[in-house]
């Protein structure tokens, strides 16, 4: 275990993390590690609950900031679609403040998906909420709207899913619709489009929902975006592309990629699913040239990789663990734990935890050997990926909010 923390260490961009923060969709450095100690291990839906707070509808992932639990909600209660934000106190549960920042548009979309999906990003004394073709907006950590951007629309297919990533000044997004796909940044003070990059490829179906990584490689920083057949490295400062890589008919891709080894590691969605391992050290094309390794066998279409030292971990739709050699692909085993997975696993505590659609826990000793350590279930329909604090795992299922602790 020890070597284990010392490969992430240096694997890491740019990570400083604070236990109490976990501040995008995956947490710092967004590859679903965290340093929170002491987590729980077991827990039912009354068991180790420090509170349960009702809350609206979405799928977006706790964001905890300041001492606050930060969600993006939809309410449709009213007869129109309401989307927005609400900050809840750690300690407490209690709801500090609800803030309406669109009244969306009403589409339709895929029954795992909601209207609320993308997490927020908190960063400085700002919330950057975004909504996919309903909007994306900037908000002050007491609700206090500071710009709203609604001139990118676009037709989704099963809804938005994708998250942000926050680059420098820019806040960088996918929108891989039914056609047309693209890419754009905005300026994270203003609003205003910085950038926008078109994407090609030959694939189908065009629409996807990755949240792009960043990563520092070959001496540059690179926006990694995958989408349908294709995934692009992006220049962050003017969205010209450095490499490209092609996969076929992947689409609905939704995996956010993960970064060590030398390697972007990659989930190629629906249809034609691969998790391909691509050394990004090229430029233009380099499907032929840069690929290291491909998979297919346990490839993930939904939840998202994780690397843990030399071991890569990949848990499928359908139950299937496997744990891989994160440096040639060589298969080290795969086992089932059981039910359907849409949330991305996180590492905390010298634990794998990871959460099923149904509302089981999964709580995984890393390493060479499968070992199950405990399986916990609330009851109650989960998608979105947790957030860890010390002592602290925070759930969001289809109508509460969960603070799990240990006692």
């Amino acid at each position: 275990m020890n070597r284990s923390i010392c490969t992430l260490a240096l694997l890491t961009i740019g990570l400083n993390l604070n236990a109490g923060d976990w501040t995008e969709f995956r947490g710092p450095g967004a590859q679903g590690h965290s340093n929170a100690k002491n987590l729980p291990v077991n827990w039912t839906a009354t068991k180790n609950v420090a509170w349960k707070a009702s809350v609206k509808s979405g799928w977006s992932s706790p964001v905890l900031y300041q001492g606050k639990v930060f969600l993006t909600t939809a309410d449709d209660s009213l007869g129109n679609l309401l989307l927005g934000a609400v900050a809840l106190d750690q300690k407490t549960g209690k709801v500090i403040w609800e803030q309406v920042i669109f009244d969306g548009h009403e589409r339709k979309k895929h029954k795992k998906n909601s209207d609320a999906s993308p997490t927020i990003i908190a960063e400085g004394n700002r919330l950057y909420a975004h909504f996919g073709p309903n909007g994306t907006a900037a908000l002050d950590l007491k609700g206090k709207i500071i710009w709203k951007q609604e001139s990118l629309p676009y037709p989704p297919v099963h809804g938005n899913g994708g998250s942000p990533a926050l680059v420098d000044d820019k806040l960088i997004f996918t929108c891989d619709a039914a056609k047309k796909p693209f890419i754009v940044a905005l300026n994270k003070n203003t609003g205003r489009v910085v950038w926008r990059r078109n994407r090609h490829s030959d694939a189908s179906r065009k629409f996807s929902f990755c949240t792009p990584l960043l990563i520092e490689a070959a001496g540059r920083k690179q926006v990694i975006c995958p989408g349908s057949g294709v995934v692009y490295s992006l220049n962050p400062d003017n969205g010209e592309i450095i490499w490209e890589c092609y996969y076929g008919q992947g689409y609905s891709v939704v995996p956010r990629p993960i970064y060590g080894h030398g390697l972007v590691y990659i989930a190629t969605g629906f249809g034609d699913q691969r998790v391909i391992a691509i050394r990004p050290t090229g430029t233009g094309d380099v499907t032929d040239t840069h690929i290291e390794w491909t998979t297919r066998r346990g490839a993930p279409k939904t939840p998202s990789l994780l690397l843990i030292g030399n071991e890569l971990y990949m848990f499928a739709d359908n139950g299937i663990a496997t744990c891989l050699d994160a440096k040639t692909g060589t298969e080290i085993y795969q086992e089932r734990i059981g039910g359907a997975y849409s949330a991305s696993p996180v590492y905390a505590d010298g634990r794998i935890y990871i959460q099923d659609e149904r509302g089981k826990g999964v709580v995984l000793q890393p390493g060479r050997t499968f070992k199950v350590l405990a399986e916990n279930q609330i009851g109650e329909r989960t998608l979105a990926s947790y957030a860890m604090d010390d002592n602290t795992i925070y759930i969001r299922g289809d109508e509460n909010l969960y603070k799990i602790q240990a006692r």
